[in-house]
């Protein structure tokens, strides 16, 4: 089995080439975050990916899902608006958003699971977040199991930053989507997984971190 490191800049690259639709990368130096703070900045909690089977009215066999459960703090100097973006990035290059098209009998299963009775599905966490840990919010980010074996993947965080850059080619003119619209990156937390042994017993084995990191996405 290949090593989790090397093929983790092939798999991020897929996911910014799919984001950004069919836009040209004009420049060689990607836009990175700032490495001091810059913007307002939430705090995230998160557990590691979990995997469920749930029964749901509209399939006749039970279905796989997949989930991480997570905690976000507002300790900034102000109120600020928490609007989460949940991408997942799987080990054959597909980017796939969080929470489509997901019964509430799966988020409702995963409640009763977690024993987190204050948990808010992905529809309704979003809004106004009011300063402190007593007004924390807990959530979950939810996927169809998109493959059997996951092997390594990684799942994209957006919404807990205020940095953003609009994207410049060298003559410094923005970059245009194909909506002809700028191109905007914000500054997106990335949590890196793998599953060892996942090829011999898949769905079966402990799912493990990899160290996380801030990229402009």
């Amino acid at each position: 089995m290949k090593s989790f490191r090397p093929s983790l800049g092939l798999w991020l690259l897929c996911g910014l080439l799919a984001s950004l639709g069919t836009a040209r990368f004009a420049r060689a130096d990607y836009p990175k975050p700032s490495p001091y703070p810059i913007s307002w900045e939430l705090k995230f909690d998160h557990d590691l990916p979990q995997r469920i089977v749930v029964k749901v009215p509209s399939a006749a066999a039970p279905q796989a899902y997949w989930y991480v459960t997570y905690t976000v703090t507002n300790n900034t100097a102000q109120e600020q608006t928490f609007l989460p973006f949940f991408d997942m990035l799987t080990n054959d290059g597909r980017v796939i958003p969080s929470d489509n098209k997901i019964p509430a009998t799966v988020f409702n299963a995963i409640k009763q699971r977690e024993k987190r009775h204050l948990m808010e599905p992905w529809t309704k966490i979003g809004g106004e977040l009011l300063l402190g840990p007593d007004q924390a919010k807990d959530g979950v980010a939810i996927w169809a199991e998109p493959m059997l074996r996951m092997e390594h993947f990684s799942i994209f965080v957006s919404g807990l930053s205020g940095e953003a850059v609009r994207l410049k080619d060298d003559a410094g003119n923005e970059m245009k989507d194909k909506e002809g619209k700028p191109i905007i990156l914000r500054k997106t937390l990335q949590l890196n997984f793998h599953i060892r042994g996942d090829d011999v017993y898949p769905g079966e084995d402990e799912v493990n971190a990899n160290p996380e990191r801030w990229v402009m996405r």
